[in-house]
């Protein structure tokens, strides 16, 4: 049987946190946060427009190891940047939430994927491309090939099995190799590592 998730749960308002630990609370994927032990995933329910909910969503980066996801009602292109450099992994709409995609949504994550709606997708790619052009030509030493092929599909959108099908890599290899870029230059997550690479001018 697969090791339950540890998911703690932060909103910006009492009913949004309810709402969401009553949607986790029955499944036997998921273990609620009880201060036992460290949450593998954090869900974040805030809007990052109010200084509180950006708070909130600072607070959880800071906190732990844990990775984050964040749900939101709606998303700026400036508080898309924002989220992504707050390290969320995962965002999803608020108007989409329903058990089983929530728990996919962490399964995803907790395994070091992450995941955006299309549409966000999208908008990230156009906002990193906007600061790829600005800072284009700033080197950063050698850097393999694999590690160009793989985040040029993390930067499409593709996740860890997808990514090892195309490249004929196993799984295990891919995390590998996007944990050593992420290492190497002191990145927080793979969307951190996608703008990064795209500012060097490297995919």
């Amino acid at each position: 049987m697969t090791d339950r998730i540890t998911v703690q749960v932060c909103a910006d308002d009492p009913l949004s946190e309810a709402g969401v630990i009553a949607l986790l609370r029955p499944r036997p994927e998921i273990r609620l946060y009880d201060g036992a032990d460290d949450p593998a995933v954090t869900v974040v329910t805030a809007d990052i427009s109010d200084p509180a909910g950006y708070q909130l969503l600072r607070t959880a980066q800071h906190s732990g190891s844990s990775r984050l996801v964040l749900l939101v009602s709606r998303l700026l292109d400036h508080q898309l940047s924002l989220a992504a450099e707050c390290g969320a992994a995962g965002i999803m709409w608020r108007a989409s939430v329903d058990s089983d995609r929530l728990v996919r949504m962490i399964q995803t994550v907790a395994t070091g994927d992450g995941h955006l709606p299309p549409d966000l997708q999208t908008r990230l790619l156009h906002l990193l491309g906007q600061l790829h052009g600005r800072e284009q030509g700033l080197g950063i030493g050698r850097v393999a090939e694999r590690e160009i092929d793989v985040l040029r599909l993390v930067a499409e959108g593709y996740d860890t099995p997808e990514i090892a099908l195309k490249l004929s890599f196993s799984e295990r290899t891919i995390k590998n190799v996007l944990h050593a870029f992420i290492t190497r230059h002191h990145l927080r997550n793979r969307s951190h590592a996608v703008a990064f690479a795209l500012r060097k001018g490297l995919i």
